[in-house]
């Protein structure tokens, strides 16, 4: 009787402190975790990707070879595969332009253009179209600082790049399920024509009528006007996922899909896109050297 009292004893009390830690224990799981946080969802029942998408960005997802050391496991970025006398000490050594590329992940062009993408790599401070005033173009311009969500389109809201010449600007995308303009798809901007759809729970963008002005990211990457965008955001929680198709036939050996990058909303109710700095046309090809940009 004495032992069987005591098991029932101590059994009690183990189960009322478990009861008793379970309450505390959720707290921590609900404000650790940011898949915790529920996602908030729109009238028509798709994810809610409204808010504001410059809080704690995680960025751009790193990856790395097996030995750990991506500087010298990878190429420099304007070297094609197996291309030879590319790998030489480059006019930029003092800023690590060329060969201190950290991701692995870059478009496969054509051989017959890779002496291109090596001679635009090598002038960077003189032809790199950030330096001129206009938009950066996509998918160089990112993901949006802010989206606004309505029932049948998305606005995206881009912030001013920190020392550049990017402007503030915008994108209206329908989301209404209709198909490209015939017209405008035939144009050549700087955002092409975009239209959106949902796949479940995921934003899907497909884009057309791009001029070929801009980069798809530094290092020479160049673009023609037969590009294909493919973006796609998804929400989960408080974080938003957002991935880059391009497909460009005309020199690329394959479509390059870019590092996914994961934003964080930021809650700051006082949160806001300030007013871009005039845009400075100036003679770069005069006044910026050889060693920085």
């Amino acid at each position: 009787m004495t032992h069987s009292f005591l098991r029932f004893g101590v059994g009690t009390t183990v189960a009322i402190a478990l009861c008793l830690a379970l309450p505390s224990w959720a707290q921590v799981v609900e404000s650790g975790s940011s898949s915790a946080v529920s996602t908030p969802r729109a009238p028509d029942g798709h994810p809610d990707l409204s808010g504001m998408w410059n809080g704690a960005a995680v960025g751009i997802n790193r990856t790395s070879e097996d030995a750990g050391n991506i500087t010298s496991n990878v190429a420099s970025r304007r070297c094609a595969p197996n291309q030879r006398g590319c790998g030489d000490q480059t006019n930029q050594t003092v800023d690590g332009e060329f060969t201190g590329r950290m991701n692995p992940n870059r478009p496969l062009y054509k051989p017959e253009f890779w002496d291109k993408v090596q001679d635009l790599d090598r002038n960077t401070n003189t032809v790199d179209p950030i330096f001129k005033c206009q938009p950066y173009g996509l998918p160089r311009m990112g993901p949006p600082t802010k989206i606004v969500q309505t029932g049948n389109e998305v606005i995206f809201l881009y912030a001013a790049a920190g020392a550049g010449t990017q402007p503030n600007d915008f994108r209206i995308i329908p989301t209404d399920g209709r198909d490209h303009d015939p017209v405008k798809a035939q144009d050549v901007t700087f955002y092409g024509d975009s239209v959106g759809r949902w796949e479940g729970n995921t934003l899907v963008i497909d884009s057309v009528g791009f001029n070929d002005l801009t980069w798809l990211d530094r290092g020479g990457y160049f673009h023609t006007d037969n590009m294909h965008l493919i973006e796609k955001l998804s929400r989960e929680g408080n974080t938003l996922r957002y991935e880059v198709t391009i497909e460009d036939p005309d020199v690329l050996l394959q479509p390059w899909v870019m590092s996914p990058r994961t934003l964080r909303l930021n809650t700051n109710p006082k949160a806001f896109i300030r007013e871009s700095d005039p845009c400075r046309d100036v003679d770069y090809g005069n006044m910026v050297s050889k060693i920085r940009h």
